[in-house]
């Protein structure tokens, strides 16, 4: 960026965690969803840890309507809200069938915990820990999705195309806009607060993955 065009803060964000996403990028299971070997065990356990996560995940969307400081924002959400839970459902339900007895693993009940953690700090941050959701997912989506030339017999080819979508890529740029809004108005140390809060989930999209690969249980 030029003196004329500053970084907003979700691009310094973004390069501030360009680390931990370059790593998201070599992670095996990521590297095997893209070319089709991932083996279906490895699918299956993520896609239910997945869908546990959403239920949470869904909360905290609903939670950020209830704490938007505009009505707009208020609409967003709660339309993302219902997506998180009626269309991605829909996408679980054509893979595995997430029993009332399923457990979510560490991962997921630690990055789970972190949101709903977020939801009761203040409007900026709650909305700032929910991006990488939208953001990592997104990115890696559509790379792998131009990067695919049959998706039709793709074994997961459903799932590329989800998060290759570019109605998605219109959720994440709203998001952004409005964190970026939040950031102009927020102190010094809201703003780097928002930062840790960005890195922090990050770093969870980069465990939640690996954690499918390892198909992790509780050592106990």
């Amino acid at each position: 960026m030029t003196a004329d065009h500053p970084m907003t803060f979700t691009e310094e964000a973004w390069e501030r965690t360009s680390h931990i996403r370059d790593r998201i990028d070599t992670l095996p299971f990521v590297q095997a969803l893209a070319d089709g070997s991932l083996e279906r065990s490895a699918f299956n356990y993520y896609m239910v840890q997945d869908a546990l996560y959403l239920g949470a995940y869904g909360r905290v969307l609903a939670g950020l309507g209830a704490k938007a400081d505009e009505p707009d924002d208020l609409i967003f959400w709660s339309k993302c809200a219902a997506d998180s839970i009626e269309v991605e459902r829909s996408l679980h339900a054509g893979h595995v069938d997430v029993s009332a007895h399923a457990q979510a693993s560490p991962t997921c009940r630690a990055y789970s915990s972190f949101l709903l953690a977020c939801l009761n700090e203040d409007y900026a941050i709650a909305t700032t820990s929910v991006l990488p959701c939208f953001w990592v997912y997104e990115d890696v989506g559509r790379r792998i999705l131009e990067a695919s030339c049959d998706l039709e017999n793709h074994p997961y080819g459903d799932w590329i195309e989800m998060y290759g979508d570019p109605v998605f890529a219109e959720q994440t740029l709203r998001v952004r806009a409005i964190i970026d809004r939040l950031a102009e108005e927020a102190s010094p140390r809201g703003r780097e607060r928002m930062f840790e809060v960005f890195q922090q989930a990050v770093r969870y999209e980069w465990m939640f993955w690996d954690a499918a690969w390892r198909q992790e249980e509780w050592p106990v």
